[in-house]
């Protein structure tokens, strides 16, 4: 899908894409750093229908939404003919024994036999994390194990 850039003199840029609808989507990136979720109207794609002001926090939270079940939909899909195993979205809530920590201190590779295979942050996707990845509330881990190992990871981070 082709995402187009445009920029806007004295204001900031404009990401978006076209739906099948002909409505486009996207996101203006402010000069000072702030963020617009934006819709057009199908008629006219310069035209606004809705424009929706987001912190840096709520955007990636959005980011975060709309992308990690796309990354864990394509890890089940090259599991499919790995019998017994599986790939879940698990999420380092605010209050969480590991906000702050790192993925080493979980040591749920060694506790579930699970294994965390991307972190995604403020829609960045961070593959691979090493040991010493510092997690923050609001990470979406993507891991893949069994489904008892996934259910006790999920119990893990929650209560530590």
């Amino acid at each position: 899908m082709n995402v187009d850039v445009t920029p806007l003199p004295g204001i900031g840029v404009r990401k978006d894409f076209a739906l099948n609808s002909g409505r486009r989507v996207g996101v203006v990136t402010h000069r000072d750093g702030t963020i617009d979720l934006i819709v057009s109207k199908s008629e006219d794609p310069d035209a606004c229908l809705a424009s929706l002001p987001l912190t840096t926090e709520e955007a990636g939270t959005l980011a975060n939404l709309l992308g990690a079940p796309q990354l864990v939909a394509q890890l089940t899909e090259e599991h499919r003919e790995l019998p017994g195993i599986s790939t879940r979205q698990l999420t380092i809530k605010s209050g969480s024994p590991f906000d702050g920590h790192t993925l080493a201190d979980t040591a749920l590779r060694t506790r579930t036999g699970v294994s965390v295979v991307a972190v995604m942050r403020a829609g960045q996707i961070n593959p691979s994390p090493t040991p010493e990845f510092l997690f923050t509330a609001g990470d979406v881990l993507v891991v893949v194990g069994t489904s008892d190992g996934l259910d006790e990871a999920a119990k893990i981070l929650k209560q530590g």
